[in-house]
């Protein structure tokens, strides 16, 4: 099979939707499929054996570290030198429409993939007028699609009920080998801690943006004295937030790569994840792997994974007091702590990235069934005399 992927983001960025194309790929290739990959400007020219065609984009006003991708005379070129057997657009925003343009135009199977919920992100950035807007518009390009995948239970129902068609789920995945409690390192947890390794310490992983909200951590610093938080990964909002939280027991390592995140994971006591516009959260399965208890803000996706895995703590991102107890619960029960790891290492130990990517092929397998069935149906409806 020979895919290509329109993606709104790529290396050399790192986030969830980044690790999950990579892992993905790697899974493919090895299995002996063909990818070839649509990204904007900025990825390199090929990731293993696949073939990227870099378009040339523009910041967004409000989120420069994302780009605006238009239409490219490249694209059809670089297609028709491919001649893929599908086209998956990655949560299509701008760029992806040339995904839909083209199934169309070279009459391919289309794939999209709900990634990021931005209709929530309306709310966070001060416009929650456009959140209708911004459903309109997404329902409108996934249902282009033959079949359409989110990456949780909560978000294939939450997709439904807004009217978004065949949509299927496409669970997340990690490398369970990589993230493992034995990547714990003392050097490292006193990097997390500045030095005062016998202190507790909290972990966070990811992009740093305003829909994040780890503005909701600093009454834990005003609580807990001796409490540190690492933060680990970049953004837009990192200047604000290193302001934010001067002064205080917050360490800010920037983005780290494979060991060295492994060992951050690892070394921390526990994960903490204030957002609630998540649609899944990769960070929680690599947390989980690493056998580091999760202290989650409650939303539908991670109700969905704390409550079937047993990994952690739920708390109301409303209530200031409910992180606060969440953290002294942990802080004063070591034992709780020491078996909330073992449940979060053990529902993850079986959850590599193998058998998302086979039930992706699956996926593939079904959608151009369909479209040449849709496709024959098409043909016999145009040879009916009239």
């Amino acid at each position: 099979m020979k895919i290509a992927l329109f993606t709104e983001t790529f290396l050399p960025e790192t986030d969830g939707i980044v690790t999950r194309l990579c892992a993905t790929i790697d899974h493919l290739i090895d299995l002996g499929h063909e990818v070839a990959l649509i990204t904007p400007d900025g990825a390199p020219a090929f990731y293993k054996s696949a073939p990227i065609l870099s378009v040339k984009g523009f910041p967004y006003f409000f989120y420069p570290q994302k780009k605006f991708c238009p239409t490219s005379l490249k694209i059809g070129a670089f297609l028709r030198s491919f001649q893929p057997s599908l086209i998956h657009i990655v949560n299509p925003v701008v760029l992806g429409i040339n995904g839909i343009y083209y199934a169309r135009k070279m009459r391919l199977p289309l794939v999209a993939s709900f990634h990021t919920n931005l209709a929530a992100y309306a709310h966070t950035y001060g416009v929650p007028f456009l959140d209708p807007v911004a459903w309109t518009y997404l329902r409108l390009l996934h249902n282009q699609a033959t079949m359409n995948l989110a990456t949780s239970e909560t978000m294939v129902h939450e997709l439904n009920m807004r009217g978004f068609r065949n949509t299927r789920l496409w669970a997340g995945g990690v490398d369970t080998d990589l993230f493992h409690p034995r990547q714990y390192s003392a050097a490292m947890r006193t990097r997390l801690t500045r030095g005062n390794s016998e202190y507790p310490v909290l972990l966070y992983a990811g992009r740093l943006a305003p829909e994040k909200q780890l503005e909701r951590l600093l009454p834990l610093l005003q609580t807990f004295e001796t409490l540190h938080i690492a933060v680990v990964g970049d953004g837009p909002d990192r200047s604000r937030l290193q302001q934010l939280f001067a002064n205080t027991n917050v360490e800010f390592l920037g983005v780290l790569h494979a060991e060295e995140l492994a060992a951050a994971y690892a070394s921390a006591d526990a994960f903490i994840f204030p957002s609630t516009t998540e649609t899944l959260g990769l960070v929680l399965l690599e947390s989980m792997s690493s056998g580091l208890p999760i202290i989650a803000a409650k939303s539908k996706p991670s109700e969905e994974l704390v409550l079937q895995t047993h990994s952690g703590l739920l708390f109301d991102a409303k209530d200031e007091k409910a992180l606060t107890n969440a953290v002294a619960m942990l802080i004063a029960q070591p034992e709780m702590r020491e078996q909330l790891s073992r449940q979060a290492r053990a529902a993850i130990a079986m959850r590599s990235w193998e058998n998302p990517t086979k039930k992706l092929i699956d996926y593939y397998e079904s959608a151009i069934q369909t479209h040449r069935l849709h496709q024959s149906a098409t043909t016999s409806d145009m040879d009916i005399p009239v």
